[in-house]
């Protein structure tokens, strides 16, 4: 199987070298998500993988001539990729504008990524912490913080002093800092 893709390739860089535009198309078409995603590994960027893969393929048409049958398109592909790539990131580096939309854009949305992630975590470990209150506190502090009721409103469905809930409440926040700076590691 590997050598009759092999073949198929050397074929169709075989035509390519003959200006044969439908060749040119299958070899796009079959190495054109393995060149954007390898892009967008280097580049962060899915508009600037998709510029770098746009330049790789241009410059494969434009040196069409001089393509080696015998060696890896493939790997040549992934070559022009890497340069094309670093020439862009060295280019950036010397651009405000590039250098902005590639390291700062990049770093948002790993930030924001991240972001959830921790986002997530905290949530678990609030339910976890509220779990471990004792069941009257915890019916309190639901009954304070998820439904919005008033200390009022709570003592006169629970039938208990107002001062009580306020205690309860007061032991139920201090439970919950116990808990998050028992483990914090996580936040």
């Amino acid at each position: 199987m590997l050598e009759t893709k092999n073949y198929s390739e050397q074929l169709l860089v075989s035509e390519l070298k003959n200006h044969n535009e439908n060749a040119f198309r299958k070899l796009f078409d079959l190495y054109y998500q393995d060149i954007y995603g390898y892009s967008i590994s280097l580049l962060k960027s899915m508009d600037l993988a998709e510029e770098n893969v746009q330049e790789v393929f241009l410059k494969v048409w434009l040196h069409r001539e001089n393509l080696n049958i015998e060696q890896s398109f493939k790997s040549y592909l992934f070559t022009i990729a890497r340069n094309q790539a670093f020439n862009s990131l060295n280019k950036a580096s010397n651009d405000e504008i590039l250098k902005e939309e590639i390291f700062y854009s990049s770093q948002k949305s790993y930030d924001q990524g991240d972001y959830s992630v921790r986002e997530s975590d905290c949530k678990k470990l609030k339910k976890e912490a509220i779990k471990q209150l004792p069941p009257k506190r915890k019916q309190i502090f639901k009954m304070s913080r998820k439904q919005g009721k008033t200390y009022e409103e709570i003592s006169q469905e629970l039938g208990i002093s107002v001062n009580t809930v306020k205690s309860q409440m007061s032991k139920a926040l201090e439970s919950l800092r116990l808990f998050f700076q028992l483990h914090d590691r996580v936040l």
